[in-house]
């Protein structure tokens, strides 16, 4: 397997803003909305590009949602985008009612989300919205890991027929991802071989899992590193075949434990290969103000955590033998 290496740092909402101006002159069908925060979204140059295909709503989530969903029915493709708690928690009514009950092909782009929005505070780092937007019927969610991949994703759901989540941050972080790999909606990507234990991860988790892994490779225990980019469709023919040769799993996320990636993997291991699962997430708690890196260790959203919960799920995999 291809080791991973970090190949700079870049923040995930620079890869969602060049690969939308990418999508952009690609299609002439694409077009973008935004909520007063052009800059943060990184969609500036998308509007100095086609600026008769950019549409400032203005502090006005609900009303961009609605204009969206009615732009798709004269065949464009809407991308809109603002913070992650205003894409979701501001506006969840007008998701569910005029995007999702009739399956508008919107792309709903959410910048800022968890505890890594950093001093911005509890009351925008938003730890829900993965599980409010998994509920959705016909809605696609996907949390890519780094630059790279949040471009290549992008692209991807500006082909795909349908509405779709896609959660992005704010800080710089790893790039380890090779700008020319694929990426493929629904499809999780095996990233390390391992036998003892299968780590899934999601977003900004996927990097410290790799770090995880090598900690417990130190220890004689080879992981394998699952990166779930898509929480919805879930592929669940991964996850089964891989805990099937590791008999215990890790799910980490920076969201709540409740309603994220953990809760879909439990689901489907307890429907179709039942064994030990710990989760490294936000347990029932908001964020606060901090500096990213060390919001991440204070809620255990790191390395060393996944590599305690590692340890956690070999010793109950032994219980069970």
């Amino acid at each position: 397997m291809k080791k991973y290496e970090m190949l700079g740092k870049q923040d995930t909402r620079s890869g969602f803003g060049d690969g939308l101006l990418e999508a952009g002159q690609k299609n002439p069908q694409v077009v973008a909305l935004c909520a007063d925060l052009t800059g943060s979204l990184k969609m500036n140059a998308f509007q100095d590009a086609f600026p008769e295909r950019f549409f400032q709503v203005g502090i006005a989530e609900a009303n961009m949602m609605g204009i969206a969903a009615g732009l798709t029915i004269g065949g464009k493709i809407p991308f809109t985008g603002t913070f992650a708690n205003f894409s979701t928690g501001r506006v969840y009514d007008q998701i569910r009612q005029s995007i999702a009950y009739s399956g508008k092909n919107v792309k709903i782009c959410a910048s800022h989300a968890g505890l890594t929005l950093g001093e911005d505070g509890a009351t925008h780092q938003i730890l829900e919205d993965i599980g409010m937007m998994k509920m959705l019927p016909h809605m696609t969610v996907i949390n890519p890991c780094d630059y790279n991949q949040t471009k290549a994703a992008t692209l991807a759901i500006a082909e795909y027929e349908g509405p779709v989540y896609l959660r992005f941050g704010r800080p710089k972080v790893p790039i380890f991802i090779p700008e020319d790999m694929p990426f493929e909606i629904g499809k999780a990507l095996l990233l390390q071989e391992g036998r003892h234990v299968s780590i899934f991860a999601t977003g900004h988790l996927v990097w410290e899992a790799l770090k995880a892994a090598e900690i417990l490779a130190e220890q004689g225990i080879q992981a394998e590193i699952i990166n779930i980019h898509t929480i919805k469709p879930l592929d669940t023919e991964a996850i089964i075949e891989s805990v099937k040769k590791t008999n215990c799993a890790v799910s980490a996320e920076e969201h709540q434990l409740n309603g994220g990636l953990g809760d879909s993997i439990a689901q489907t291991l307890s429907r179709y290969y039942p064994r030990p699962l710990e989760m490294v997430g936000v347990n029932d708690s908001f964020g606060e103000s901090g500096v990213p890196e060390e919001l991440m260790e204070k809620y255990g959203l790191n390395a060393q955590a996944i590599v305690a919960a590692a340890l956690t799920a070999i010793e109950r995999k032994k219980k069970r033998i």
